[in-house]
């Protein structure tokens, strides 16, 4: 699935009680993080949920797993894997993650700490990007 499916989906459905319940099932599509990833190294701080983010390199590209203890913010996570997962340092840099999930509308429709949580999110994930292009 890529971020293109989500935002064709949001569009197909009706309210945001839908939406929440699609962002909620993509998050548990996520496969489960090993417990020995949960570690204070791999944690997002500025969330108020608890989120893991892990990552490696393979063939010049970034790959990152994460994990959230809440549902809507392991649906975040999800959303963000599809943005950054699989992409080359540069490109993760480079992309405008606020501009794709503008357009789903979530910054309505988030609370203040899950928007700070979600932008926390995507700072960790362009400064792993930044320590894999040097």
């Amino acid at each position: 699935m890529s971020i293109s499916d989500v935002l064709d989906t949001f569009e197909f459905l009706d309210d945001w009680e839908e939406r929440y319940k699609y962002l909620i099932d993509l998050g548990r599509k996520l496969p489960e993080m090993d417990g020995a990833d949960k570690i204070e190294e791999n944690r997002v701080h500025g969330c108020t949920s608890r989120v893991w983010l892990t990552h490696h390199m393979k063939d010049g590209q970034v790959i990152f797993n994460g994990e959230s203890d809440a549902h809507i913010v392991r649906g975040l996570v999800s959303l963000l894997l599809m943005i950054y997962s699989d992409k080359t340092p540069d490109e993760i840099i480079s992309t405008d993650a606020k501009a794709i999930l503008n357009q789903l509308g979530l910054e309505k429709h988030l609370s203040p700490m899950r928007t700070n949580g979600l932008f926390s999110m995507m700072e960790k994930i362009k400064s792993i990007a930044a320590t894999y292009k040097n």
